[in-house]
This record gives C-alpha cells, structure tokens and sequence, in this order.
C-alpha cells in the first residue's frame, strides 16, 4: 500500500514530497531575471532590493543562459574595481550552469549543490526556466520531512 500524505485537500504520495516540484507547488515558480547585456549595477540592484543571492540570466525567453550571484559580482569587483558595476552582466555571470527538473529529489539536489558548492539550483522545463530552489528552500523542506518522520515513530511508539 502506497502510504501519502494530504496537502491542500489532495492526496501526495511521500516519494512526490520530497521533489523539486514539491518546493515549486509551494513556493511558486516565479524567478528574478536578468538579461546577459544588464548592466551589474542593475542586477546589483535587483539582489539587494529583493534580498536574494542570485538572478537567472536569460534573453527574456526564459532559455537559460546562465546564471549570476552574489560570489560571481564579487569576483568581478575584486578584479577590477568599482568600474566592473559597469560591465554586462555577460562578464560575470557564470555560463556553465548546472540545472534540475521538477522529478528530482531534495536529496538528488542536495547533492548537486554541495558538490558544485553553490547555493540556488535553476528548475528546467521543456528547455525553459520553470523555477529556482535555494538551499535554504531545499534546507526547510528536508527539515520538515525529518519532523514528519519523527512525528510517525512517536505514533507509531505511542499505539504499540
């Protein structure tokens, strides 16, 4: 027997609770942009205005082209000085950018980020940005499975 949990009147099945579209149903899927030719004074804004740690740069068709944060603009101001806030945001993103699907794992994403050491995972869907996690997104949600665990042995002890 197939053991689910209920959320929002619907059944979930545990395995699904534990996904990359688990956190997006949660959170959302809207995502902070930047295009590739932004300057970084503007995406400087954008992160400290939203209080996050990076952008997703795309060409406005939500293709991934790469992806900005917090580190990679420090990088580029240590190098060159206030001048680089100037500078496309081309120059300091990072091009290579490792993404996931809605199917993965909190465990499978954990394990991306820890050995990319890097903290916000773009989501992809047919070829297009569908989201982003973070590690605090991904932090909480293994938190909360670790709670609900915890509360099924309590039952579990408590009935037997």
């Amino acid at each position: 027997m197939q053991a689910a949990r209920w959320r929002d009147g619907v059944a979930e099945r545990e395995e699904d609770a534990m996904t990359v579209r688990s956190i997006l149903d949660e959170k959302g899927h809207d995502v902070l942009t930047v295009g590739p030719n932004d300057r970084l004074s503007e995406a400087v804004r954008l992160l400290a205005e939203h209080r996050i740690g990076a952008l997703v740069v795309t060409n406005g068709d939500r293709k991934i082209l790469g992806i900005l944060s917090e580190r990679d603009i420090v990088r580029c101001i240590a190098a060159e000085g206030m001048a680089a806030l100037d500078e496309q945001v081309r120059t300091a993103m990072t091009p290579k950018v490792k993404i996931c699907y809605e199917h993965h794992t909190v465990n499978e994403v954990m394990e991306i980020m820890t050995n990319g050491r890097f903290r916000h995972l773009p989501v992809e869907k047919d070829g297009q940005l569908d989201g982003i996690v973070s590690i605090g997104d991904v932090v909480k949600r293994r938190i909360s499975e670790v709670e609900r665990e915890a509360q099924q042995i309590k039952e579990y002890i408590a009935t037997a």
